[in-house]
């Protein structure tokens, strides 16, 4: 029983727990809409969109589907940490989205136009999405601009600048509104799988880019929670004035911070473009969702590097899931409805963990209280004993 209670006190297992009551909230709301959508199927349906890959029929075309999952997963994954390690730094980098985008042109460009092997077009859009974030970094250090306001705004800017540029003869095919595929436009540009492909059917689409996303998360904790420039960083984040008293550079701190952040998402673009899974359509009019979906790993992972890879493989699953929904009766968007509510419901992370403490506080205080009646009973009877 003291293992239990020690259990729910403890930080990292109250973040678990949290995250899950998200999850199960989450899936039931969207087990009621898809209820009363169609009830016949509701339960094949939220079956599916749980189960993703598991639903295939032949354990090939599982392994293959997975191989899907996690190639796009990889992407996520550093989104999630570009949210994330901002977030610990005290800011909100909505921006991601616009790195995202910078990282994807200048990848793909590089790839393109430059011809220049993958582990320069990595840098390349690394140092895009770097840029893009020291922009907002910028703005928000010396002219106090909001970074979520500056970081919409350059969202649109960028997609419309990475559009223009993507369509130029050099890296645009001709016959279609895509980018040309870079099997025929310089091999040497796709990210090699070391063999990690044979694991998952031959899927070519799965890379380096996933372990080396992982890599990521784990160097981004060891920064966050082990070097004294982290340390810098977090304390700019919980008070830039006292930071500054303390000798601190905190102007320097938050462009650095937006611009390692840009680095990650830009660098997350290439892991998906690099792979070959899709080309670039330079005729897109909305925002790709991958840095948003990096909102919901970054607070579904609870705010921890480490969490949001889980995390992040947990809503690419569904998201992929809702692709495989029978789509003459529900819209394949009921995924992003579930991610959305779980979004919403980490909203509520502290309040979940105070009912938590509250809880456990109440039933030490019920136990101990229950232990001092035994004990004094014990001790009436002892005395009565004696007499």
């Amino acid at each position: 029983m003291k293992e239990k209670k020690l259990s729910l006190k403890n930080p990292s297992f109250q973040a678990i727990l949290t995250s899950l009551i998200c999850i199960i909230l989450g899936l039931l709301i969207g087990y009621i809409v898809l209820l009363l959508i169609n009830p016949a199927g509701a339960g094949e349906a939220i079956k599916t969109i749980i189960l993703n890959f598991l639903t295939r029929s032949s354990s090939m075309a599982r392994a293959k589907a997975l191989g899907n999952t996690l190639a796009k997963t990889a992407p996520l994954l550093m989104c999630a940490l570009s949210i994330c390690f901002c977030y610990k730094v005290g800011l909100f980098n909505i921006g991601a989205a616009g790195q995202y985008e910078a990282g994807a042109c200048m990848g793909l460009y590089a790839a393109l136009a430059w011809h220049m092997p993958w582990f320069i077009c990595l840098l390349v859009a690394g140092a895009a999405g770097a840029i893009v974030g020291a922009i907002s970094g910028a703005l928000k250090a010396y002219r106090n601009v909001n970074e979520v306001i500056s970081g919409i705004m350059l969202n649109w800017i960028m997609l419309y600048l990475t559009n223009m540029i993507l369509s130029t003869k050099a890296v645009k095919d001709p016959t279609s509104p895509y980018t040309i595929k870079l099997a025929t436009g310089n091999k040497g540009a796709l990210i090699p799988s070391a063999g990690l492909n044979a694991l998952f059917a031959n899927n070519k689409t799965v890379t380096l880019a996933i372990p080396l996303a992982i890599l990521f998360a784990v160097l981004i904790w060891m920064i966050l929670a082990k070097t004294k420039f982290g340390y810098e960083l977090k304390a700019t984040g919980f008070n830039k004035e006292a930071s500054k008293y303390a000798g601190m550079k905190e102007k320097k701190n938050i462009i650095v911070t937006l611009a390692i952040g840009g680095a990650l998402a830009g660098i997350g673009a290439a892991f998906l473009f690099l792979t070959g899974y899709q080309e670039w359509s330079t005729t897109q009019t909305s925002v790709p969702g991958m840095g948003f979906n990096g909102i919901a790993a970054t607070f579904l992972g609870g705010l921890h590097p480490i969490g949001t890879i889980f995390a992040s493989f947990f809503i690419q699953s569904i998201t992929d899931g809702g692709a495989l929904i029978n789509k003459s009766v529900y819209p394949s968007q009921i995924s992003d409805l579930i991610s959305s509510i779980i979004i919403y419901l980490c909203g509520f992370v502290l309040f979940f963990k105070f009912a938590i403490n509250n809880w456990v506080s109440k039933r030490d205080k019920g136990g101990a209280n229950a232990n001092a009646v035994a004990d004094k009973n014990d001790q009436d009877k002892k005395e009565g004993g004696d007499k």
